[in-house]
């Protein structure tokens, strides 16, 4: 027999035969238990799984063809021999670093600075940077610090990273969607969305942009985007919250200046991660939070307040690897990441060379009404399908056709991109790339 009692918020909860446990209803669980936004990178991974053999462009992952078991201990013992013989630690100071709860704030913000200027051209005080667990952490620090109440609101363009769409929905920060061109977010449609939630008696507090190789468009904002972006926050008072995973995976030549890095008003909130440039395992990212808080001190000392209450201190061990990485680089993560870039760049190449044999002008599959992007660097390339290319679609691409990708649905929070697909090329070989597209335009075949 089953019984019911009352849950949790006046919600129902089963009692299985008298057993001393309960069943909760969804309804009785936080919305984001159920949010289409946090379920994406899971159904990703179920079908990766049951379709070990497909070609796959879903996962977002870095190229794990130069990582090194063997490693890991030369960059503790570098990071080692820094406490020791460059910070001036004892050997007893130099253990409990390695094993001990660590500083909230991080102990490699010091070397993340360096990182931030010989890479970036951006100079950072060490202590406006807080080390967090991958740079998911700081996206959830920093919404949760700017959600005060019900009126507050951040924009993000769409298509937007799920990872971002997922923090929003873990501490209720509403998000509305600004327009996406090839050159990236729509400078004047974010100024009226502002307008318009100003006037509906909401208070925007920041906004959500990738300027350089968006995750999933692969858009790069042009230079004077980037200066009137910035000159739009001013002049509306918000914060721009500036993610940069993929900057240093570009074509060559010159690099376009972060926002950051032109950031005079100490308006941008730079969200940093060594997911993609070191190595994913070791979750570390960062946040470089700046800006001056009224009672003294700076905006990431707030926020680490509010980690000490979730992670308290990220992965000391993580830390002294990734540490270890950047010393022997000479804080340089472009200098570390020269083989991987090349991968990249070719596999772009690749991928976009294939596109055009089997859809393009004078190909067998001319007219079919598939269309692309041409990403200048990073890991992404957007496909667009002459019919509907969701979840089921997804399945059936997996079983039927053995090539697997990302739906585009779900970077606009299921509110668009029902004809998109995200390829992400950074684990493929230029062969497997091949093998992919043929299977694609197989499935395009098989639906017109």
């Amino acid at each position: 027999m089953t019984h019911t009692s009352e849950g949790l918020g006046g919600a129902p909860m089963d009692l299985a035969g008298g057993l001393p446990g309960v069943r909760l209803h969804t309804g009785a669980l936080h919305a984001s238990t159920s949010d289409a936004a946090l379920t994406s990178m899971t159904l990703l991974n179920e079908i990766a799984g049951r379709f070990p053999d497909a070609v796959s462009f879903a996962a977002g992952r870095p190229y794990e063809g130069f990582y090194d078991v063997a490693g890991l201990g030369r960059h503790l013992d570098t990071f080692e021999r820094h406490l020791r013989d460059e910070v001036g630690l004892d050997p007893e100071a130099v253990r409990r670093t390695f094993f001990q709860y660590g500083r909230t704030k991080g102990f490699i913000h010091h070397l993340i600075a360096r990182h931030l200027e010989i890479d970036e051209q951006l100079t950072v005080e060490a202590e406006s940077v807080l080390v967090t667990t991958g740079c998911q952490e700081a996206m959830v620090l920093v919404l949760r610090a700017l959600r005060t109440d019900a009126r507050d609101v951040v924009f993000a363009a769409y298509p937007a990273y799920v990872g971002f769409l997922g923090a929003t929905r873990l501490v209720d920060m509403p998000v509305r969607s600004v327009r996406e061109g090839p050159d990236g977010i729509d400078v004047a449609d974010l100024e009226g969305k502002i307008q318009q939630a100003r006037a509906e008696g909401l208070r925007p507090r920041a906004c959500y942009v990738v300027p350089d190789f968006a995750n999933p468009s692969g858009a790069t904002m042009p230079a004077a985007d980037r200066r009137r972006l910035l000159d739009l926050a001013e002049r509306e008072n918000v914060l721009l919250l500036e993610d940069n995973p993929y900057s240093l995976f570009h074509p060559g030549g010159e690099r376009l200046p972060t926002l950051k890095s032109l950031d005079t008003g100490q308006r941008v909130v730079y969200f940093g991660s060594f997911a993609k440039t070191a190595f994913a395992g070791a979750r570390v990212g960062y946040v470089v939070a700046d800006q001056s808080v009224v009672d003294g001190g700076l905006f990431a000392d707030e926020l680490a307040k509010l980690k000490s209450m979730l992670t308290l201190n990220t992965s000391s061990v993580a830390q002294a690897v990734i540490g270890g990485i950047l010393l022997e680089n000479g804080c340089s993560m472009e200098r570390a990441t020269v083989r991987e870039a090349q991968v990249y760049r070719g596999n772009l190449r690749a991928v976009l060379t294939a596109l055009e044999e089997q859809f393009g002008a004078g190909s067998p599959m001319a007219g079919s009404g598939v269309s692309w992007n041409t990403p200048r660097g990073g890991m992404f390339a957007v496909v667009t399908l002459p019919f509907r290319a969701d979840d089921a679609m997804l399945e059936y691409s997996a079983s039927r056709f053995g090539v697997l990708w990302t739906p585009m649905h779900h970077f606009y929070a299921g509110d668009g991109g029902f004809h998109q697909i995200r390829l992400s090329f950074s684990v493929l070989t230029p062969e497997q790339i091949r093998l992919g597209i043929d299977r694609l335009a197989a499935l395009v075949a098989d639906h017109t």
